[in-house]
């Protein structure tokens, strides 16, 4: 039977590309979001690859109402990747929406830790189980307009962290996944701005969401007795948060 993986804000970007990446490599996939029609289309596009291979139910990461639900579906669960998440604007710290920091934290740092406790019985009774975080290089790599994102995402490190130390000697790996500038739906969502990829992204060359989903691929299809703890990967435009190349024109 292939093994079963958990795939959190699977609607888009990065989530929906690990889902059809991990669906190649032979697995199931449980998707869950809060955008019902585009989670529905996600699956539909994992079903034409392989007959039988995706499900979804809805889900919201900051609720732990619908988390509780989300996991009652589920049977066994050998993968997690906590994708879900995302930043909201770029104001500094002397200006700080408190709620827009709220929120960052919550689907961040909260909503990651929730799926995982929620789900680690089912991981570790699988024999085989692996926690895959989707966090950033904002964890470890600060910059000004940040704020509520860095700071998230440095919780988010941290939670990831102390959960490697907490589950070694039983069968559950745990991964943490880095990516630099990646083109989503990212951007867009923390400036309001529909052109903002274009502003962001211009004059050079951004990872894609298929970039980051194929180095989730392959930690998880790496030997049980394996364990990538932690991943970066960044354009080759990109030094760090604040060290991009950009091509005049």
């Amino acid at each position: 039977m292939p093994r079963t993986a958990v795939v959190t804000g699977a609607s888009s970007g990065i989530g929906a590309a690990t889902a059809r990446h991990l669906v190649a490599a032979g697995l199931d996939v449980v998707l869950g979001a809060r955008r019902e029609e585009r989670l529905a289309e996600v699956a539909a596009e994992c079903e034409e690859q392989r007959p039988g291979s995706a499900r979804w139910h809805r889900l919201d990461v900051t609720d732990p109402d619908s988390v509780t639900t989300f996991v009652e579906n589920l049977d066994e669960v050998h993968v997690l990747v906590n994708n879900a998440g995302g930043a909201l604007g770029v104001d500094p710290v002397e200006r700080l929406d408190e709620d827009g920091w709220r929120w960052m934290y919550e689907a961040n740092v909260l909503g990651l830790a929730r799926m995982t406790a929620a789900l680690l019985p089912r991981l570790e009774a699988s024999g085989d189980g692996h926690v895959v975080n989707i966090v950033s290089i904002a964890g470890f790599d600060p910059y000004p307009g940040g704020g509520g994102y860095v700071a998230a995402k440095h919780a988010a490190r941290g939670v990831t962290g102390v959960l490697r130390h907490e589950l070694l000697g039983r069968p559950v790996r745990v991964t943490e996944v880095d990516p630099g500038l990646v083109e989503t739906e990212f951007s867009v969502v923390r400036l309001g701005e529909d052109d903002a990829n274009e502003k962001v992204y211009a004059g050079m060359t951004p990872l894609s969401a298929d970039d980051v989903a194929d180095v989730v691929r392959f930690a998880v299809t790496r030997p049980s007795h394996v364990n990538l703890d932690r991943i970066v990967l960044q354009p080759r435009d990109q030094a760090s948060a604040q060290h991009v190349h950009r091509r005049d024109g």
